[in-house]
């Protein structure tokens, strides 16, 4: 460890209790030096478990006289490598800051601190009656100060968009030891330029966000789920562009191919048709329970001509958690088939997304991996998995990647959909927004973080 770093550790064990701060614990450091990416550990010099935006403001002078990296940490449930310290330095843990400040069912507005748990948000608001729809797969897990830096989505984004439009107002510190306060409590304004929208997604590059205001909604009361089998991805395809043409926005339309559909297969053995080479998992919500049953209904008659076999549809509450345990586990049943697995959120217009699949299948087929594609089919956000079995196959793996990541850019569609560019995909960020676009981001970085201390390494090309 260098001088100028043992002396921003003595000045922070001066500044923060011994129970919240981590240094010398190899085992604790590098837990905070993972996350779900499958990237590698990266564990910082130190961790600070701050409890207040002044004390993150103390860790950002210190770092700053001494100019070691600083990087914000939460549930490390991401799978970009974001919040990995591939520089060390001090990782901020907002862990602590866990509280739900407010709720509010008049302005329907919700205040929160960044490591309140999605699930545990949502599950809160529902008890008044109201609705915070962002729900990542990883909900029970993951935070909202992670979701508001990666701009989480989910299965309901389709109908209700992604965290960015949730998220009303944020309290931010700098790194330049300002603590800002973006946005308003009221739906409408267009005042100067969107800071909190700039914020959202920026991957804790510009600021460490300590409170946020979420917009609320009525929670819906009904909601009917159905899974749909295809003779292949091509039909459920065309199913999804069916529906959506008709004006119908379900709450959610999962895509699951034919490799998906065989590990599901091995946990739930006798739901699908022979033929089927896809899956579709549909879902409507509302307040009128006869509204509701009769859009899954519409749906169904919609995607019949290329359905194979009859549309399940759940009946009752039991049904519809066996339903989406198919989606949510899914993950966990590819890795029983192989131990170890890339998953890309790619996203691409949903005109071509068989396209898309086909060339995911493509890819792997010519480099011998198998690659799973499931996702948001109606708003063209797929998870292509390249699975492996050996550590040597890694080159293979990350080579399946890049022609994925390009493939999806060529189609028109993005390197990200929700997960973010982070470590993993800061190589191709380019080649989807080319190098004058990539310039103006460097130069919005530093007019936030002139000295390049927060979170260095993420996001751009590594100069």
């Amino acid at each position: 460890m260098s001088a100028p770093r043992d002396a921003a550790l003595a000045e922070l064990a001066a500044r923060f209790p011994p129970g919240r701060l981590v240094t010398g614990d190899r085992d604790r450091l590098e837990a905070y030096g993972r996350d779900e990416s499958d990237l590698g550990t990266y564990p910082p010099d130190a961790a600070v478990l701050v409890e207040a935006a002044e004390e993150v403001r103390t860790v950002f002078e210190v770092a700053t006289r001494h100019r070691v990296p600083v990087v914000p940490v939460a549930a490390r449930s991401g799978k970009s490598g974001g919040s990995l310290a591939v520089r060390g330095g001090i990782a901020v843990s907002l862990e602590r800051m866990n509280r739900i400040l407010e709720i509010d069912g008049e302005d329907l507005v919700a205040r929160v601190e960044p490591g309140v748990v999605t699930g545990v948000l949502q599950a809160e608001v529902e008890k008044h009656g109201l609705f915070y729809p962002p729900d990542p797969n990883s909900l029970d897990l993951c935070t909202i100060g992670g979701n508001v830096a990666e701009n989480a989505g989910g299965p309901r984004a389709l109908k209700y968009g992604v965290t960015r439009e949730y998220v009303l107002g944020l309290t931010v510190v700098l790194p330049t030891g300002e603590i800002l306060r973006t946005g308003h409590r009221s739906i409408k304004g267009v005042a100067g330029y969107d800071l909190t929208a700039l914020l959202v997604g920026s991957e804790g590059t510009l600021g460490i966000v300590t409170e946020v205001l979420v917009k609320l909604l009525p929670r819906p009361r009904h909601v009917a789920t159905a899974l749909v089998a295809f003779a292949s991805v091509a039909d459920a395809a065309r199913a999804v562009s069916r529906v959506l043409a008709q004006g119908v926005i379900p709450r959610c339309l999962e895509l699951m191919d034919d490799v998906s559909l065989r590990a599901i297969a091995r946990t739930s053995p006798g739901r699908f048709p022979a033929g089927a080479g896809a899956l579709l998992l549909v879902e409507t919500d509302g307040n009128d329970e006869e509204q509701v049953f009769a859009e899954i209904v519409r749906v169904g008659e919609l995607v019949g001509a290329e359905a194979e076999g009859e549309v399940l549809v759940a009946q009752g509450e039991a049904q519809r958690r066996e339903i989406w345990e198919i989606r949510k586990y899914l993950s966990v049943n590819l890795k029983a088939v192989h131990p170890h697995k890339l998953s890309e959120d790619i996203a691409v217009p949903r005109s071509r997304i068989p396209e898309m699949v086909a060339r995911a299948k493509a890819v792997g087929q010519r480099l011998a991996l198998d690659v799973a594609t499931y996702g948001h089919a109606g708003d063209g956000n797929l998870h292509c998995n390249v699975m492996y079995d050996r550590p040597d196959q890694r080159p293979r793996v990350d080579e399946a990647v890049a022609e994925i990541l390009r493939a999806a850019v060529d189609l028109g569609g993005t390197i990200t959909g929700e997960h973010g560019v982070g470590l993993a995909k800061r190589a191709f960020l380019e080649y989807e927004q080319g190098a004058e676009a990539i310039a103006l981001q460097r130069r919005l970085k530093a007019a936030f973080d002139p000295l390049g201390l927060l979170n260095p390494g993420k996001i751009f090309p590594a100069d």
